[in-house]
């Protein structure tokens, strides 16, 4: 290892050569605090930035132990130290001048989510990791290494100093920090002791500042829970929250528009994560393995069993292996359940607004005029409490226009200028008043139906899907990833779009995703896909868990930009690629 006086000695060697020249820095050199690694070097000022990192032990960086001693802790700390590297960045960025993005100094943007990320990383010694980027100096593409000295020898261990050592930061903020992600934890077990899926705090801001902003939106009104929904609990260290309780079960939002229905299961669906303080739903808690479904027109679907819902096509098309390039609304929704539950998932999140009616519910007059037998589509409302008794699996689903759930829901809640009132008691009322006029209430909707034994093969680990994976394109020897923000990514050729998975809400999420899913069809290709989808997948995930990015890419050199997935979001993009062979079953 060099020192950070050779470096500085370097750089004055090679000022103003041609800008490959940079590439001789390329390494590790100690400075009095920590240790900088130059890991990338990019090839022109108008490339990539330069990738770098500092290491700091825990000595060096000084963290009391009682701030990285467990992993939540570690997650949250290193979540405060990335944003405040950030903001120092943002201050010395630039300032170091030249051609393309030279001056550049860039990490990881964080949003309201607290998230582990592989850009910043706290060790069980309490050792630090920072990985950032930086833009190299050059006019034109002549290396300008004295502005590069200024980045490296003034700027960044100015940003080192007031980010990453203990006795530079406000302690009594980071202290603020670990004890909220505590608090949410904590918050999160009682919940699941008590058999709570959601729980929105008294006092929560929910709606949003606009549709392109998370951040929380001024003078909104804050939510409050209904008396008979209201739970109370003691957190380590903010003491007594109170708040609504969302129980297992199916539970209906309704309301008129614009009154906050969207707003309250948006809050839900994000209630997997924790959130920064000041968001407004810093106390919003929802099980982790809550999916929202919705449908997807136009998704590929490879070897799904839809036929809880959907049987006896025309075409005499099979729907427990169903296959196609291009799903309609009912068909699309229908494999999101399947796949969600095969994955684990406990809970469903439907917005009446994105779901395919005819997938939803169908009415009496329909059904009076469209035989039953000649209709291939068992409505999700008929299978909802199925999926509840028989399989654990809870919904939350928001509804503006039918009253058809009336008749199966465990609770109805109504969302009223934003408000939330339990009128449970009134519609049990008024459905059994409506019954007893003669009037359909929804129960049409409840005929018995043939079960088979579709739930049985959605217990985790006895997915039998077996596919067989396309020839995989490659590059330069490599099956690259590209990643197109939150939307979609690309593995070789093939892009798989994402706007399905509306819980995905950052960037490097995407890029995580896309490169699980290539070493799982590597993996495949590479056996020539001997075992079934749900073992390659777990086999994949366990090495994730067990060894993070770092053991799925097989490097110690692992570059900034991973976020932590589920493993919900995996079988979704899994799901959703369409590079395997259609009409293949092994």
């Amino acid at each position: 290892m060099k020192t950070a006086f050779e470096l500085e000695n370097e750089l004055k060697r090679i000022n103003r050569k041609p800008y490959p020249v940079y590439k001789s820095l390329k390494g590790s050199y100690r400075f009095s605090d920590y240790v900088l690694t130059i890991d990338h070097v990019q090839g022109d000022p108008f490339a990539a930035p330069s990738r770098l990192h500092i290491k700091l032990s825990g000595k060096e960086a000084g963290f009391p132990k009682e701030y990285w001693d467990t992993k939540g802790k570690r997650i949250a700390l290193a979540d405060f130290c990335l944003r405040l590297f950030g903001n120092q960045a943002e201050r010395y960025a630039f300032k170091a001048k030249g051609s393309g993005k030279s001056g550049l100094i860039s990490v990881s943007q964080c949003g309201q989510q607290v998230l582990s990320r592989s850009s910043c990383q706290i060790g069980k010694n309490g050792d630090v990791l920072l990985r950032f980027e930086v833009g190299f100096p050059a006019n034109g593409r002549t290396i300008n290494s004295m502005e590069l000295m200024k980045i490296l020898m003034e700027y960044v261990p100015a940003c080192v100093k007031n980010s990453l050592m203990f006795s530079y930061i406000d302690a009594k903020k980071a202290k603020e920090v670990l004890d909220l992600y505590e608090d949410q934890e904590s918050l999160l077990k009682q919940c699941q002791e008590k058999d709570i899926i959601a729980f929105i705090a008294d006092g929560s801001i929910l709606p949003r500042k606009s549709g392109v902003s998370q951040k929380p939106m001024k003078e909104a009104k804050p939510f409050f829970s209904p008396e008979s929904m209201k739970a109370e609990f003691v957190l380590p260290h903010k003491g007594k929250i109170s708040g609504m309780a969302v129980f297992k079960g199916i539970t209906l939002i309704v309301g008129g528009g614009y009154h906050g229905k969207s707003t309250l299961l948006k809050a839900i669906e994000t209630g997997i994560y924790h959130h920064i303080a000041g968001d407004g739903r810093e106390y919003v808690v929802t099980d982790p393995t809550a999916f929202k479904i919705r449908a997807e027109d136009g998704r590929s679907i490879s070897q799904t069993d839809i036929s809880m819902f959907i049987n006896h096509l025309p075409n005499q098309k099979d729907t427990k292996h169903f296959s196609t390039e291009d799903a309609s609304g009912s068909t699309s929704q229908a494999a999101n359940v399947a796949e969600a539950v095969e994955t684990g998932a406990k809970v469903l999140l439907i917005d009446e607004d994105t779901s395919a009616t005819n997938f939803m519910v169908r009415d009496e007059l329909m059904a009076k005029v469209i035989a039953k037998e000649k209709e291939p589509i068992t409505p999700f409302i008929s299978r909802a409490r199925q999926l509840y008794l028989e399989h654990g699996v809870s919904t939350i689903l928001v509804a503006g226009s039918s009253g058809a759930y009336f008749s199966i829901a465990d609770t109805v809640l109504q969302m009223d200028c934003y408000q939330a009132f339990d009128i449970t008691e009134k519609v049990k009322a008024i459905c059994e008043s409506e019954e007893n006029s003669g009037v359909a209430v929804g129960r049409e909707n409840m005929d018995s139906y043939e079960e088979g034994d579709y739930g049985k093969k959605y217990a985790k680990g006895k997915i039998e899907r077996r596919l067989v994976v396309r020839k995989l394109e490659e590059r330069k020897g490599q099956v690259k990833v590209k990643q197109y923000g939150n939307d979609s990514f690309s593995v070789g050729k093939e892009t798989v779009e994402l706007r399905g998975l509306e819980q995905l809400l950052d960037y490097e999420q995407t890029t995580t995703l896309g490169y699980l899913l290539r070493t799982l069809l590597l993996k495949m290709e590479k056996e020539k896909s001997r075992k079934t989808i749900n073992e390659y997948m777990e086999e994949v995930w366990g090495t994730y868990r067990k060894e993070g990015m770092e053991g799925v890419l097989e490097t110690d050199n692992l570059p900034a930009g991973f976020a932590e997935v589920r493993f919900g979001d995996f079988g979704g993009v899994v799901n959703r690629y369409r590079g395997f062979l259609r009409g293949h079953q092994l």
